[in-house]
């Protein structure tokens, strides 16, 4: 008995020593999670730099502004740029036969992973009005290239194949324009324009297009002129519906210069910069001068907003917005030119949780960061408008602790390859 009794006691012993093992283990995990929770640690994505993507281009080509980008479902990368209207004489010596350098390269550029250019097309054609500031590229799930337009005339949206067929013109070039004047002026002034937010037909400078493959609808980002969501049918182009911010009926009714002090506009400000759509079917809109992302329904309803970086004046921060790609897109990416970074910020919280990139021209910098794309892989592509005029490609490094609000210049570590 005494035996049997001894061996119990070791058995109980040995079983209260990997408990406690396993308790001490359980302690030490929960005291490194809360200490990096009390350092301001979370978990973010990471991203580092491609110094080397893209390749340069051939023929002495170089870019504009370029104010949109987009990834295929071959992972292949397109871009529309200004090209040469934003190009200074010294930049473009071919051009206006000064020098042996350069040309703006033409507007829509499609590149592989590895960085080397495919197919480049675009610019005035027969059948169509080609806008007079190009803006925003998609390519939807039948493979079509649509593009929108912010220059003065620019009142409409137009679909290609990606070898650049002509497809589809919706909206009318010149017919949102100031009264009185003709259909090419180029006036800034919102006030007095024929047409508006309530157009039925055309638009007033579209800054981006979003195709919902579910639903065959084009959700356009209208824009620099109108202050609405306005969703068509990607086929005919006939408008199905359209909406302005908090789900209220559009009004052009000048909102006076941004005050981050005051209680947040009512209508969208100039200008309504994405409107992108999530595999939950929920739509965010950039309304950029506003600092402000706003969620909605596909039919409009409001469903929730988040402001970021909230004091920024002039042309605001809310600029563009990419998805993760992991299956819940738990993250979103914000593209940000005033302050020349990436928001990333929680989808479900609209909580920011950290930021990359600084002011500059060095690869991992930015002047005037205009739009953003995610690929199949999670890497991150940026495009840069005003003088910053490139494409850089941000390798995806996985999620991991981050315990600096702004990481700044995301540089690589080692090989990006």
């Amino acid at each position: 008995m005494r035996n049997r009794s001894q061996r119990r006691n070791v058995v109980v012993g040995a079983g209260l020593v990997v408990l406690l093992a396993a308790l001490t283990l359980g302690q030490i995990q929960l005291q490194k999670a809360a200490a990096a929770q009390t350092k301001g640690g979370v978990m973010a994505p990471r991203f580092e730099v491609d110094p080397l993507w893209p390749k340069p281009l051939p023929n002495h080509w170089i870019l504009g502004q370029t104010i949109g980008v987009w990834a295929d479902t071959d992972d292949h990368i397109w871009i529309v740029h200004r090209g040469s209207s934003t190009l200074a004489d010294n930049e473009k010596g071919i051009e206006v036969k000064t020098a042996e350098c350069c040309a703006g390269a033409p507007p829509v550029l499609e590149f592989d992973q590895a960085g080397n250019l495919l197919r480049h097309w675009g610019g005035p054609g027969q059948g169509y009005e080609w806008p007079d500031g190009n803006h925003g590229i998609f390519i939807d799930y039948k493979g079509n290239v649509w593009i929108g337009g912010n220059g003065g005339p620019d009142s409409h949206v137009l679909k290609f194949t990606k070898d650049g067929k002509f497809l589809l013109q919706v909206g009318k070039k010149g017919a949102r324009r100031k009264a009185g004047a003709t259909a090419g002026s180029n006036e800034g002034d919102v006030a007095g324009f024929v047409g508006g937010s309530n157009d039925e037909v055309s638009f007033g400078r579209v800054a981006k297009i979003f195709v919902d493959p579910r639903a065959n609808e084009a959700y356009l980002a209208d824009g620099y002129l109108n202050k609405r969501v306005a969703v068509l049918d990607a086929d005919t182009g006939k408008m199905k519906r359209w909406w302005g911010a908090y789900g209220n009926k559009p009004d052009d009714t000048p909102l006076g210069a941004y005050d981050p002090s005051k209680p947040p506009a009512q209508q969208f400000r100039n200008p309504v910069h994405c409107a992108d759509l999530s595999a939950d079917r929920l739509l965010y809109v950039c309304d950029r001068v506003g600092d402000r992302l706003q969620v909605f329904t596909p039919e409009g309803k409001f469903v929730k907003e988040g402001f970021f970086a909230k004091d920024t004046k002039a042309s605001g921060s809310a600029w563009d917005i990419a998805f993760s790609k992991d299956p819940q897109q738990k993250y979103i990416f914000m593209a940000d030119g005033m302050n020349d970074k990436v928001h990333i910020i929680d989808r479900q919280t609209l909580q920011e949780l950290t930021t990359f990139g600084d002011g500059g021209r060095q690869p991992g910098q930015f002047y005037g960061v205009h739009s953003i794309a995610t690929d199949s892989k999670g890497n991150l592509y940026t495009t840069e408008t005003w003088e910053g005029k490139r494409l850089q490609r941000f390798v995806y490094k996985g999620v991991s602790p981050v315990t600096k609000p702004n990481q700044g210049v995301v540089w690589p570590t080692r090989s990006t390859q």
